[in-house]
C-alpha cells in the first residue's frame, strides 16, 4: 500500500499536485475501472477523486472506492454529499474512512435526484454543515481527515460565493476543488478567490471532447459554463482532432490559473483516462506549448 502523499505535496509551494477525477463504476466490476485509476496514478495523478452518485445516479459508493483504491497503492480523495444521509450514516462513514487511513474526504450538497431515480435525497447536511461536522468529529479522530470543499468560480454572483467559501473555510475546509474554468469570467473569479480565501486552492480543468460536449455542458450541467468562443472552436471537428484540441485547451487553461492555484483538479470525461495522462504530462515537462485560449 503506497502512502497517500498528495496532502504533503498540496502543503508544499514548490510543487503543483494533480488531482484527477475519475467516476466510480456503475456496477460492482472494478477490473476495469482500477485499470484505469492505475494509468492515471502511473500517469501523474497525485491523488484520484471519485464523485459520490453524480448527476443524481446510482454508482459505486465512493467512499468504499476510495478505500479499495488505497488498499491497491493508489491514493483517492472520495466526494460525500449530504444529500443522502443522516448524522448517523455520515458519521459512520466518516469514521470508516479514518480507521482506512483514506486521509481526506470532499464534502459538498451533492446533485439533485432526478424523478425518474425513484429516490428522494435526505439533506440532512449541506456542505457547510457538513463540513462543520466533520471537523468536530476530527477532533475526537486519532487519524484525523483532511477537509475538502467546492468552489463555484462560474456563479453569476461571485461575491456571494466568495463569502460561502470564507465560512466555509470557519467551518474547517482546508482546500477548494473549482469548477472548471472555461470561461474569462471563471478566471477573473479565480483571482479573487485567491485574493481573499487562505486555503489552498485546486483549479478545475475539465477537457471538452466535442462540440455536443461543449453545448450540453453549457445548458445542462449545474455549475458549468462554456464560453461561446470554446464551442465554436470544435465546430465541425472529428474525435481524433477534437481530442486534439481538448488536449491543447486543457494544457492553455491550467497555465492560465497556475498563478493563482495551488494545483489542478482535472476533470476525466468519459473514461478519457490517456488524455488525462497526456495532459499531465505536458504541465508536468513544462515545454512551450502554443496558448490556444480564444479569450
Amino acid at each position: 500500500m503506497r502512502e497517500n502523499t498528495f496532502w504533503a505535496a498540496l502543503a508544499d509551494a514548490a510543487q503543483m499536485p494533480f488531482a484527477v477525477e475519475l467516476d466510480p463504476p456503475e456496477t460492482a466490476e472494478l477490473a476495469g475501472f482500477l485499470e484505469r485509476a492505475e494509468a492515471l496514478r502511473n500517469g501523474g495523478a497525485d491523488v484520484v477523486t471519485l464523485a459520490d452518485c453524480p448527476g443524481g445516479r446510482p454508482r459505486l459508493d465512493s467512499c468504499l472506492t476510495a478505500a479499495r483504491l488505497h488498499w491497491a497503492g493508489i491514493p483517492a480523495l472520495p466526494h460525500l454529499a449530504g444529500r443522502d444521509r443522516n448524522a448517523l450514516a455520515t458519521q459512520s462513514l466518516l469514521l470508516g474512512l479514518s480507521a482506512e487511513d483514506v486521509g481526506g474526504v470532499l464534502l459538498v450538497t451533492g446533485d439533485r435526484i432526478p424523478g425518474d431515480e425513484g429516490a428522494k435525497g435526505v439533506y440532512h447536511f449541506n456542505s457547510l454543515r457538513l463540513l462543520d461536522f466533520a471537523r468536530k468529529l476530527n477532533e475526537s479522530l486519532p487519524r484525523p481527515l483532511h477537509l475538502g470543499a467546492a468552489l463555484n468560480l462560474n456563479m453569476r454572483n461571485f461575491r456571494i460565493e466568495l463569502r460561502r467559501a470564507q465560512e466555509k473555510e470557519a467551518a474547517g475546509a482546508e482546500v477548494f476543488f473549482t469548477q472548471p474554468l472555461l470561461s474569462p469570467e471563471a478566471f477573473e473569479n479565480l483571482q479573487a478567490a485567491r485574493e481573499t480565501l487562505r486555503a489552498h486552492i485546486l483549479a478545475g480543468i475539465m477537457p471538452i471532447v466535442s462540440r455536443r460536449n461543449a453545448e450540453y455542458m453549457n445548458a445542462s450541467v449545474p455549475g458549468i459554463r462554456v464560453d461561446g468562443r470554446i464551442i465554436a472552436a470544435y465546430e465541425g471537428l472529428d474525435r481524433a482532432p477534437a481530442e486534439a484540441l481538448a488536449e491543447s485547451l486543457s494544457v492553455a487553461l491550467a497555465r492560465r490559473a497556475a498563478p493563482n492555484c495551488d494545483g489542478w483538479y482535472l476533470i476525466t470525461p468519459f473514461t478519457r483516462t490517456a488524455l488525462m495522462c497526456r495532459i499531465m504530462a505536458k504541465l508536468r515537462s513544462g515545454e512551450e506549448t502554443p496558448d490556444v485560449l480564444p479569450f
